[in-house]
């Protein structure tokens, strides 16, 4: 008997073409380990924490010359170390000069501090590696890291044997790794808190950071874990979070979020509803990260984030296969987190459970150089206070100052170029790097913001005192949201624009976006208005033009997030 095979057809009758294979994701526990792309090469071919030997026995002495390309452009990054941007080189050159076309032969280091205290020493050390090192720069990121400029590499073992005399370190800082952690300014201090994380991140810290298996993840990996009712770790944002909750029958515990990241594809994180008591959160943060190491997607890096990976899978999927195949055991459903209490950036003067006091004070977009730091040690100690802490907003806050040294603080922080009585837009303004040292910038970032604030704490400084809530101004030198544009009241992303025919500087606005930290019930992204694009040099103008429109149109206690998102397009022009 002869079998008679059947040729598969399309619609109109034709041939069909075969199905086609779908391509790999480089997920490893699913396609293998096999590199699909030279990011995923090098992190193989040699362990990138290795770098640092050969960065203090070999570079260190022999230059930058010496620097082999894949530690130089990979692996450095590893230990917080990124090549600067060449001077000189405008925005509209960014995407169309190879990176080493655009790089300085100086890198931009980040120390991380994971939410822990700076003691006198600590700012005095860090302080002295600015004007020693890095020409007197220093930033505090909203990552809670210390970020310097003009570093040599000459340089490095000397600024980590300085760190490591105050515990500090830039460890995974950077690269396809576990950065810095977010943890709240006022931990084991503030009379309202729900839970004291500070172990719980020192545990993770003790065990894992610097653990050659967690090295290589798909890309970079965000923590954020606080146990205060102001939310003030941004925690919806970040691939992992643990926020405080009181649990009806468990007591104090933490909610578990995933999958958070902006960038060019802004997600918000999910919670996956379960409760996670202290002891557990180092297991759990274990368990989240080798997910995303085991099944985050590698061959492309712009969905490698552990947000695409969980739009794919829900929370359902993630709860189920990080409960069975990584912890052994089931978590218990859990409440979600209250709503805030109040802004999470803690600035001005706050009452401890001790009856000292917290002050929350703010530099002007993060700046703060190595003068403010060691002059900020020096006050410290002259008023008897313990020690500060940095925020997720790029602000200070100095904890346990004496009841009776309150004002002294207070007035001493003034000349440091901190304040913690600032105007409505110093407060609430934020700004990446930008141009004069990222090398993926288009604009100017940080000089900008400065100026602008500078201009509207002039033209709506009687407006701002009659308004109840904060107006949050986010500036971004690319599209890439290190500043965190789409959360913002007002998101400003760096571009080159045309006006009349002239390229320039300018701006695309996001507005109404929020997080439940910065005095909003809820969190949500920004909208952007079709055709919105304002040259730098008009930011203020349209800022002062949104914002009395706002004041004008608001219902009773309708933030400007809530106005944003119901005004008529033409409003927000």
């Amino acid at each position: 008997m002869t079998t008679q095979t059947t040729t598969p057809q399309d619609a109109a009758g034709r041939p069909a073409r075969p199905a086609r294979t779908p391509k790999p994701n480089g997920q490893w526990k699913i396609d293998g380990t096999t590199p699909l792309n030279h990011n995923e090469e090098f992190k193989q071919e040699g362990p990138p924490l290795e770098v640092r030997e050969r960065i203090e026995s070999t570079y260190a002495h022999e230059g930058f010359d010496s620097i082999a390309d894949d530690d130089l452009h990979g692996r450095f990054r590893w230990w917080g170390l990124y090549t600067q941007r060449k001077p000189g080189i405008d925005g509209g050159r960014t995407a169309t000069l190879e990176p080493h076309e655009l790089e300085d032969r100086y890198f931009m280091l980040r120390v991380r501090t994971d939410g822990a205290e700076l003691t006198p020493d600590a700012l005095r050390v860090l302080g002295g590696i600015s004007e020693d090192f890095g020409r007197g720069t220093a930033d505090v990121t909203d990552r809670q890291n210390i970020q310097y400029h003009w570093i040599e590499i000459e340089s490095m073992p000397e600024i980590w044997r300085r760190l490591d005399t105050v515990g500090l370190e830039t460890t995974t800082a950077c690269g396809d790794s576990p950065r810095a952690f977010l943890g709240s300014p006022v931990a084991g201090i503030a009379s309202d808190e729900i839970i004291d994380a500070t172990p719980v991140i020192d545990e993770i810290k003790r065990r894992f950071i610097g653990d050659p298996a967690l090295a290589n993840l798909p890309r970079k990996f965000k923590t954020a874990i606080s146990g205060h009712p102001s939310l003030d770790v941004v925690h919806e944002i970040n691939d992992i979070s643990l926020v405080g909750v009181e649990h009806p029958e468990r007591g104090a515990g933490f909610d578990l979020w995933v999958g958070g990241g902006l960038s060019t594809a802004p997600r918000l994180g999910e919670r996956l509803g379960v409760f996670v008591t202290a002891d557990q959160a180092p297991d759990v943060w274990h368990g989240v990260i080798r997910i995303f190491r085991d099944y985050g997607y590698r061959r492309l890096r712009n969905k490698a984030r552990l947000k695409f990976l969980l739009k794919d899978w829900g929370p359902e999927k993630f709860r189920e296969v990080l409960e069975t195949e990584y912890l052994g055991y089931a978590l218990p459903d859990g409440p979600p987190p209250a709503p805030a209490t109040r802004p999470g950036d803690h600035v001005g003067v706050h009452e401890q459970k001790d009856g000292d006091f917290y002050v929350g004070a703010a530099p002007v977009v993060g700046r703060v150089g190595g003068g403010t730091l060691t002059g900020l040690a020096d006050l410290l100690e002259s008023v008897g206070a313990r020690s500060a802490r940095l925020t997720a907003h790029q602000k200070v806050v100095v904890l346990g100052v004496p009841a009776d040294r309150v004002d002294e603080l207070v007035d001493g922080l003034e000349p440091l170029g901190l304040t913690a009585r600032p105007s409505l837009f110093r407060r609430n303004t934020i700004a990446c790097t930008g141009i004069e040292f990222c090398k993926l910038a288009i604009v100017d970032t940080k000089d900008t913001a400065a100026r602008v604030i500078a201009e509207l704490e002039q033209r709506l400084d009687e407006q701002a005192e009659q308004l109840d809530r904060p107006i949050s101004l986010n500036v971004n030198g690319c599209p890439n949201s290190c500043a965190r544009i789409q959360t913002a009241d007002i998101g400003l992303k760096g571009q080159i624009i045309t006006v009349d025919g002239e390229q320039m500087p300018g701006f695309q606005v996001h507005l109404g976006g929020s997080l439940a930290g910065q005095g909003h019930d809820a969190g949500g992204l920004g909208r952007t208005v079709r055709g919105l694009k304002i040259p730098a040099t008009e930011i203020a103008d349209y800022v002062e033009r949104v914002v009395r429109r706002y004041a004008a149109d608001r219902t009773d206690g309708e933030s400007f997030a809530e106005w944003a998102h119901r005004a008529d397009e033409a409003v927000l022009q």
